[in-house]
């Protein structure tokens, strides 16, 4: 039980790090998850109250970080609510729709549409696509790091 115990956390593991750069997967969630089957498989023994504080703070952060950093680089770039809107439409169906290049194109041109359905520019609308491309991948950053911080204290909390 205790080598199914370990490929289940490894594999929520490498879910929440793809989820990172794939948004259609849990991400943080499957990281989260995987201490509570840690727990289960092992014993919950080692995580206390500031374990469970530090690693539900980071969720939060993330969750809300998420979301704020994307549209961050839309604003950023001069960009409307209704580009924030649909660069995000775009980050979760542009995958599906184009799957190998759907992850970049998808807020690119949701965001894009955005600022051309208010009547701005083609120069305009791209600026805001690149925006949204830029938060998008900053948000990727962000993720990435504070999801490895998050695995990286779950180890030293068992060990």
């Amino acid at each position: 039980m205790a080598v199914l115990g370990w490929i289940l956390v490894i594999a929520l593991f490498a879910v929440g790090m793809a989820g990172a750069v794939y948004p259609v997967l849990p991400g943080v969630l499957a990281v989260y998850f995987a201490f509570f089957v840690y727990g289960w498989f092992f014993s919950f023994e080692s995580f206390g109250w500031v374990f469970w504080t530090v690693q539900t703070l980071i969720v939060v952060v993330l969750m809300v970080a998420d979301y704020a950093v994307g549209a961050w680089g839309v604003k950023k770039f001069g960009g409307s609510k209704l580009s924030v809107w649909l660069s995000t439409i775009g980050i979760i169906i542009g995958p599906f729709v184009i799957p190998a290049f759907g992850l970049v194109l998808g807020p690119l041109l949701g965001a894009m549409i955005g600022e051309l359905i208010r009547g701005e520019s083609i120069d305009r609308a791209f600026k805001v696509g690149i925006g949204s491309v830029v938060g998008l991948f900053s948000s990727f950053v962000v993720k990435i790091i504070l999801q490895l911080v998050m695995i990286i204290l779950f180890i030293i909390w068992i060990l």
